[in-house]
């Protein structure tokens, strides 16, 4: 196919889902070899139940999907009601492997498939992984440090419900799971995090787990007001989900960094709790978020992927979203996915909104993850 196939459907019928998953999408070629299957959570029951169904009318074995509060695809974001949207692709099959369900280590996966991956040398992959693990952030940087920094997306399940994975022939929870694809294949990636940060780098010179005390030998409230300004110091709960704590990436000649919640502020110790793990000695700066910033940051992101892309046919992406993007962001008519093809143009592609994404080797947060098949 010049184009892989893309549907979606609501509803809480599995039949009836992939009925008119399938009438939108046309006859199935012999060829198509791989599945991609998102779900809002409230189908997270039956998830396996419509991966079955799906695999009796494509012929497709080989399925890769999780759960999400919200599903995405071309032009649209589904929120608060069942719904799937599917992928079909026409990849062949040496060029790619699943990656069943990782628990804690992923030594005897990659053992059982190393000589598939000496011949062929994975750089990409996508990954789901389960928020409830605590090992799921170890086990994505792993993985891509013993590819030789393979370059993963994916996002972790969303989910009121189940933490259900679409992995090697059926449903699992616990873990990580995706595929690896081939050099063969081309695929290009980029990520948008929508903040800017609002002062310089700071060093952490006294904290205990995730609570800061002392920036730059200073009391880390201080360092705060200082860069939030007068305006916004004089009345702190304006903070919440607009001011966030950026932690820069080591050895990034880019400048990336992640992003974490402010979670809290003891007025009278004059210390800041964020949403991670913090070291003294490490760094850490302050970064502001809002619908404006997320806009422009966003339309860099595509201009820029639509530069690289060299005029080449789309045949597909998967897109990755944060739980607080979205309608929260960007409004309630589907704006965020419709920046997508008002850059790119349309071409087929879905989705889901995360419990956390995954770019190149780590876990983000309030990111959106684009990766284009070309």
């Amino acid at each position: 196919m010049k184009q892989f196939l893309y549907s979606y459907a609501t509803g809480s019928d599995p039949r009836e889902l992939v009925n008119t998953c399938l009438a939108q999408m046309g006859d199935i070629p012999d060829d198509a070899t791989l599945g991609i299957l998102y779900l809002t959570d409230a189908l997270a029951r039956e998830a396996e139940h419509l991966l079955h169904l799906l695999e009796h009318a494509t012929g497709i074995t080989q399925w890769i999907g999780t759960v999400g509060m919200a599903v995405a695809a071309t032009n649209i974001e589904i929120y608060d009601q069942p719904a799937m949207a599917v992928m079909v692709a026409d990849i062949p099959t040496d060029n790619f492997r699943l990656i069943p369900t990782q628990m804690e280590k992923s030594a005897d996966f990659l053992a059982d498939n190393e000589d598939w991956i000496q011949a062929h040398h994975p750089t990409f992959g996508i990954l789901h992984g389960d928020p409830t693990n605590p090992a799921t952030p170890d086990l994505i940087t792993e993985l891509s440090t013993k590819l030789g920094e393979g370059f993963f997306v994916g996002g972790l399940t969303s989910s009121q419900s189940l933490q259900t994975q679409i992995s090697d022939g059926g449903t699992t929870t616990g873990g990580i799971s995706g595929l690896m694809l081939s050099s063969k294949e081309t695929v290009l990636a980029s990520h948008t995090q929508g903040c800017t940060p609002i002062g310089p780098l700071h060093t952490i010179t006294e904290s205990s787990s995730n609570v800061i005390s002392r920036l730059d030998d200073k009391s880390a409230l201080e360092v705060l007001k200082e860069d939030v300004g007068e305006v916004l110091a004089r009345d702190l709960n304006r903070l919440g989900g607009y001011v966030f704590a950026g932690l820069p990436i080591q050895g990034s000649d880019t400048g990336d960094y992640t992003v974490r919640t402010l979670i809290g502020i003891d007025m009278n110790a004059e210390k800041i709790a964020i949403g991670d793990l913090m070291e003294q000695g490490s760094q850490m700066m302050f970064c502001r978020r809002d619908g404006n910033t997320a806009s422009q940051d966003m339309l860099s992101m595509l201009e820029t992927l639509k530069s690289r892309s060299e005029g080449k046919t789309i045949r597909g992406g998967v897109y990755y979203s944060c739980l607080g993007r979205g309608r929260h962001q960007f409004g309630e008519e589907s704006e965020e996915l419709k920046m997508i093809t008002e850059v790119l143009g349309e071409f087929p592609l879905v989705g889901f909104f995360a419990n956390g994404e995954i770019f190149h080797n780590r876990l983000y947060g309030f990111t959106g993850v684009l990766n284009l098949f070309v």
